[in-house]
């Protein structure tokens, strides 16, 4: 794998020897399912951060599919952007609307809500400065918007990874926004009207790249834990919880996440360390590796020493090999229904019949014993998924989680940004009776929900693959 500085990736357009486009240059997560129309049913949220708007060149755009008894259809959906009437601002040419999303109810009206980076905006404080939205839910769904505006002076790809987490009312529920100079953390009461509690930027760490909340000392708060871009020498960047300096997590990473993965009521904090080892037997691991702190009454102290998963690691199929970029995007959710979160770890450039195809491993939370135990795989060459695995597909550029036809069996949905000309597309995996199956998956295209442009949509987004 590569690796770049911070300042260097953001000139690079050329991943893997497929030429993806020049922005968004890193938007790490995607939004999970959210119930946004209050019908009980939680509903897909499809970015496309590459989509021309009204002859605007990558504007972006989300598209919403609506869940129901019968899960998505393609007919039941809404496409949004910043030209759409209720949203703040407008479409304009490589804002990349969409490059991250999340979701919760922040003002707990029990609708889901929205929260959208766009972290290419022009804005006063300079290009690029980035922006943040809220499109509030309602019983018509997300029909209205307001800005989160960072309290910085000026910024840089203010929005290029957002998480959200509501654990209860006020300042229990919060919104943790990434930019290169910042992280961002808002916490309520969040309103329709656009305000919120407070507003504190954290810039006290360099060049964040990903945030994630989770209750890691399970006080009821959301704690913020976050990567950043790569340190010189070493693979990843620095791993934080509650950022500052002096405070790194022995380990590195690019992306984290949170979830409880050993069912002790504490939030678990899980990094994607994609990278090739600078140093052997120092750092990273080759193929890429995944790292698991967790947490405790204390939370996650940099006295923890992390879990490391790897594709040779006992029960995890396939095996270690150069360049595969293990745990290049992560997801964390409960998919074998046992009360125990799951690790979704994406491997996009993964090398199958045709190199670079990309492949998804889930690895099941475990209780007691080591992780591993039980792991399985997806890819386009598994048995009654559609498509084939083609030479830079990248599938498993992003994963996320999420009951869509409220059966209580949770769909995985997995993206590939460079399927079919870097067009995108994502995979839905339904909820089986122990996991979620090949049996029955199906891939939504930008055709199939009116994205009609031959290049560069990135239905799914594009994750870190201009990162790794």
């Amino acid at each position: 794998m590569r690796s770049w500085s911070a300042a260097a990736f953001m000139a690079a357009a050329l991943v893997g020897g497929v030429l993806l486009p020049a922005v968004p240059a890193a938007a790490v997560h995607g939004a999970v399912p959210g119930d946004f129309n209050g019908d009980g049913y939680r509903d897909a949220v499809l970015p496309a951060p590459g989509a021309n708007v009204s002859g605007k060149e990558g504007a972006g755009a989300v598209v919403v599919l609506y869940g129901s008894a019968s899960g998505l259809s393609t007919s039941r959906r809404r496409t949004i952007t910043q030209n759409t009437a209720g949203v703040p601002g407008a479409s304009e040419a490589h804002d990349a609307f969409g490059a991250t999303t999340a979701t919760a109810d922040l003002n707990r009206d029990g609708y889901a809500d929205l929260v959208v980076g766009t972290p290419d905006e022009d804005t006063s404080k300079g290009t690029d400065s980035g922006a943040v939205t809220v499109l509030w839910g309602s019983r018509s769904g997300l029909t209205s918007g307001t800005d989160l505006p960072s309290p910085l002076s000026s910024t840089h790809r203010y929005g290029e990874d957002i998480a959200a987490l509501g654990l209860g009312g006020g300042s229990r529920t919060r919104v943790a926004v990434s930019a290169m100079d910042a992280t961002v953390y808002f916490t309520g009461p969040f309103t329709r009207s656009g305000t919120f509690g407070s507003a504190v930027d954290n810039e006290n760490t360099l060049s964040p790249l990903s945030v994630a909340l989770g209750d890691f000392d399970g006080d009821a708060v959301p704690d913020l834990a976050t990567a950043t871009f790569r340190d010189t020498g070493l693979s990843g960047g620095d791993v934080y919880v509650n950022p500052a300096y002096g405070n790194e997590l022995r380990g590195n990473g690019l992306i984290v996440a949170a979830g409880d993965v050993n069912g002790d009521g504490f939030a678990d904090l899980v990094a994607g360390d994609p990278d090739e080892p600078e140093k052997a037997g120092v750092d990273g691991a080759t193929g890429g590796r995944v790292l698991v702190w967790y947490g405790s009454a204390a939370g996650v102290t940099t006295n923890t020493t992390p879990v490391q998963i790897t594709q040779n690691t006992a029960g995890v199929p396939g095996a270690s090999e150069k360049g595969d970029g293990f745990g290049g995007s992560l997801t964390v959710a409960d998919l074998n229904r046992d009360g125990l979160a799951d690790i979704v770890i994406g491997s996009p450039y993964e090398d199958l019949a045709r190199s670079r195809a990309g492949q998804v491993t889930v690895v099941p939370g475990r209780g007691g014993g080591a992780l591993g135990t039980g792991s399985y795989s997806f890819s386009q060459d598994t048995a009654g998924v559609p498509g084939a695995a083609e030479t830079d597909d990248f599938f498993g550029t992003t994963v996320s989680v999420g009951d869509v036809d409220k059966d209580g069996r949770p769909e995985l949905f997995v993206g590939a940004a460079g399927e079919n000309n870097s067009t995108g597309a994502v995979w839905v995996f339904p909820g089986g009776a122990t996991r979620p199956t090949a049996t029955g998956s199906r891939v939504i295209t930008p055709h199939a929900i009116g994205l009609t442009q031959g290049w560069g949509t990135l239905l799914g987004g594009d994750g870190l693959l201009s990162v790794i």
